[in-house]
C-alpha cells in the first residue's frame, strides 16, 4: 500500500463520524501538504474497491466514507445530510433467514443486502420545533409557544 493511500484510510479510520472526500482530503493534507484532491479520491475508491471502507450515498450531493468495512447499518437525517451508525445490533440470523427465502423463491443466488434508515436527525427535529413554536406531546394535546391547545 502507498504511503499516501495508508495516509488516507487512517484519516477515515480515526473517526466514528462519516466525513465527504472534501472532509477527509482536508484532513490529509494536514499531513501531506502537496497531495491533491483527485488523488484522495482516487485512493478513497481503491480502498472502497478493496474493502476496506464502505462509500455511503445518503442522498445528498456528497458521497460519505465509513472506515468500519464489517456489515453495519446507518441512518442518514434527509435535511442535513448526518450519516450515523445505527447503535443497535441487528439480528443478523433473522436478515440471513430472509435473504435465504427470497433466494429460493426467486431463484437469485443472493450474497448480501442493504439496509438503510432515513429520518431527521435530533439536532434537525429540534431545530424544526423551534422554529414552528409546535410541540407535539400526544395525539391529542398540543404545546403551541409554551402553551397549552
Amino acid at each position: 500500500m502507498t504511503h499516501q493511500r495508508q495516509v488516507v484510510l487512517e484519516e477515515v479510520r480515526k473517526t466514528r463520524l462519516h466525513l465527504t472526500a472534501d472532509e477527509i482530503y482536508e484532513r490529509v493534507r494536514k499531513r501531506l501538504p502537496r497531495i491533491s484532491m483527485g488523488t484522495v479520491y482516487r485512493n478513497l475508491e481503491m480502498l472502497v474497491s478493496c474493502g476496506l471502507i464502505l462509500r455511503i450515498d445518503p442522498g445528498h450531493p456528497q458521497m460519505r466514507f465509513d472506515g468500519v468495512a464489517e456489515e453495519h447499518y446507518h441512518l442518514t437525517c434527509v435535511r442535513c445530510g448526518k450519516v450515523e451508525d445505527a447503535p443497535v445490533e441487528i439480528s443478523g440470523n433473522d436478515l440471513d433467514v430472509l435473504e435465504s427465502a427470497l433466494g429460493r423463491l426467486t431463484k437469485y443466488g443472493i450474497f448480501g443486502h442493504k439496509l438503510e434508515f432515513y429520518g431527521h436527525c435530533s439536532m434537525c427535529s429540534q431545530s424544526e420545533k423551534e422554529l414552528s413554536g409546535v410541540e407535539k406531546t400526544s395525539d391529542k394535546d398540543t404545546v403551541i409557544n409554551g402553551g397549552w391547545k
